[in-house]
């Protein structure tokens, strides 16, 4: 398997490029970056900064992978950006580098993040997430695994997402979601489950129903955080593996839940 370089693209000296990856015409590589084979910068794409690429990732005409981060505490150095593989960045997306000398950018693998959409400095970023267009992620929020968000969200610095949760289009999220939600609104509140993402995933009809019954005793009993999380681990199987999931995260949130 050949690496195929379009005479026009532009490959700084010091980028390392494995066999079998493509670089379309007018394409920009940077001296720091990695990639590994069966990976295509299509034509005006850009990666640059000190980023590693997996496996048969797509960079789409236009995309910006690798940018210099938005933060002003930036410093200098070569804070890094690791993207696994298997994901697709459309047309116009950006993720950006870390800030600080020694920490990463984290995007995982396979994951579908449509045009003009963000990902910002110090994100980590689980497998299989669907971002649709013109959402973005704000510096140091974290995304679990087989996560949807939809068009236009805008998610706050330092907010999490749990796993196969999904936030609504054009929403606002300032606080947690937790794992199996779906939140929408301005500001966006958790409204019911995910039962659909939970179906897709291959979850059983009964563990579904048991996300089912965690939301109602999370959030229309009418208790409190702290109540609420009492009640779950008392009536609750607490080594439940989704019930442990949903609780470890309500635990973990210090931006509070939505």
């Amino acid at each position: 398997m050949s690496t195929e370089i379009h005479p026009t693209a532009i490959i700084e000296p010091g980028a390392e490029l494995e066999a079998g990856v493509t670089v379309g015409a007018y394409a920009y590589i940077g001296a720091r970056v990695k990639i590994r084979k069966g990976t295509e910068v299509m034509h005006h794409a850009t990666v640059e900064g000190a980023t590693t690429m997996g496996n048969d990732n797509e960079v789409h005409p236009y995309a910006y992978v690798g940018g210099k981060t938005h933060d002003l505490k930036f410093q200098g150095g070569s804070p890094g950006l690791r993207v696994g593989s298997g994901n697709v960045f459309r047309e116009f997306t950006t993720v950006h580098c870390a800030t600080t000398e020694g920490t990463e950018t984290i995007v995982g693998d396979n994951n579908l993040i449509l045009a003009y959409s963000h990902i910002a400095h110090e994100c980590i970023v689980g497998d299989h997430l669907v971002m649709s267009s013109h959402a973005a992620l704000g510096g140091h929020v974290e995304v679990g695994d087989r996560v949807n968000i939809g068009w236009g969200v805008g998610l706050h610095q330092f907010c999490r997402v749990g796993d196969h949760a999904m936030v609504g289009a054009a929403s606002k999220v300032v606080q947690d979601v937790p794992p199996f939600m779906i939140a929408d609104g301005n500001p966006a509140m958790v409204r019911t489950t995910n039962k659909i993402g939970l179906e897709r995933a291959g979850f059983s009809p009964e563990n579904v129903n048991l996300v089912r019954r965690v939301f109602k005793m999370f959030y229309k009993e009418g208790l409190n955080r702290r109540q609420a999380t009492e009640k779950l681990s008392v009536e609750m199987d607490a080594d439940n593996e989704i019930v442990k999931k949903f609780l470890t995260f309500i635990q973990g949130s210090e931006r509070g839940i939505s």
